[in-house]
């Protein structure tokens, strides 16, 4: 049994892009007004256009404070009241520590860490008053899984794991819902960093899964009766030795 998604208004955080590009399209085909939310003022002109009119560009830098407390009024303002709010957007840093940029991690950390909890805090009055709601965040595997070559990274998504887990058992008395999605590895543009031929080395082996799997993995939590709770979601390609 799933729920319909038709009539849901439904907002994703780094929308112009990747997996929240690919969650956007799948919620829309779904039947779902979105707010595709991102700093990338271009991009979102350039791709909501042939999405349609369900598909609502925002222009917001997560990582400025007070761009971000203005965002919840924005979306009332264009869309009305949330019924989804997918915090997708982040990024990555690898590499060894001891070689690392510390100036790096707080840049990526205030998006990983910092602006998920700010986002989520912006939403929640209004989906407590109405006592519905669903929340997802883009996690990793990384957040259950410590991986070596990248230890800033694993550190930020274990802390958004444990703000899931957490914040999940606080609203369940709103009758809210709280998960995570968990990918591996996914072929967009947070491995840029990786060398050309270890992209193509991990394709190649099926260690590499696509933004639209991931997207079709998170429909699946946001269409289960309110009963279920999807808390935490693992998706993985089927080559991977994590």
């Amino acid at each position: 049994m799933s729920v319909e998604l038709t009539g849901k208004i439904a907002a994703i955080t780094g929308a112009a892009s990747g997996i929240g590009l690919a969650c956007a399209r799948r919620l829309l085909a779904a039947g779902a007004t979105v707010v595709l939310v991102d700093r990338d003022r271009q991009a979102l002109a350039r791709l909501c256009e042939p999405l349609g009119a369900k598909a609502l560009p925002l222009v917001v830098d997560l990582a400025d404070p007070a761009a971000l407390a203005g965002m919840v009024p924005r979306i009332l303002d264009m869309a009305g009241p949330l019924d989804i709010f997918h915090a997708n957007a982040g990024s990555y840093v690898g590499g060894t520590v001891s070689d690392g940029d510390p100036d790096a991690w707080d840049r990526m950390l205030n998006l990983n860490v910092n602006a998920v909890f700010r986002s989520i805090h912006a939403v929640l009055p209004g989906m407590i008053a109405r006592r519905t709601g669903d929340i997802l965040v883009t996690s990793s595997v990384a957040g259950v899984v410590p991986v070596v070559w990248e230890p800033i990274y694993t550190a930020s998504k274990h802390a958004v794991q444990a703000f899931v887990h957490t914040l999940r058992r606080q609203v369940i008395p709103h009758g809210l819902r709280v998960g995570a999605i968990l990918p591996g590895p996914v072929a967009t543009a947070l491995i840029a960093d990786w060398p050309q031929e270890k992209r193509e080395a991990e394709r190649a082996r099926g260690g590499l899964i696509e933004p639209e799997e991931v997207a079709e993995a998170v429909h699946f939590m946001l269409t289960r009766p309110r009963n279920v709770t999807i808390r935490d979601l693992v998706i993985l390609p089927q080559s991977t030795d994590l």
